[in-house]
């Protein structure tokens, strides 16, 4: 069946797509950005500069660092964080919901596999 990739262009130049909203939702289950990075095949420099990108985009951080100590530093995601990826799964939700009856009629339409 075919499915729904969402993409928001919250405003010029600021995307928020499947591959940050998972990168966020990996920094809140693993605590860091590298740990959430390795997890998704991605390097430390990619998810560093998607975080970047989404704390530069928004008036307040969606992943906060973590001061280091015995144990080394970490990040979390923000409130903010946790309300864009709400955000983001409830319309994705809504989307696919909206488009189900679509995707099913072209489903019907493609030749057999």
């Amino acid at each position: 069946m075919p499915t729904l990739s969402l993409r928001i262009d919250l405003a010029p130049g600021i995307r928020v797509g499947p591959g940050k909203i998972h990168l966020l939702e990996a920094i809140a289950a693993h605590g860091s950005i590298s740990a959430a990075g390795r997890a998704l095949g991605m390097s430390y420099r990619r998810a560093w500069l998607l975080v970047d990108e989404l704390n530069r985009a928004f008036a307040e951080p969606v992943v906060a660092g973590q001061a280091g100590g015995r144990r080394g530093g970490g990040a979390r995601v923000t409130p903010l964080g946790e309300r864009l990826v709400a955000s983001y799964r409830a319309v994705e939700r809504d989307a696919a919901a909206a488009a189900a009856r679509h995707l099913a009629g072209l489903d019907a339409a493609l030749a057999p596999r």
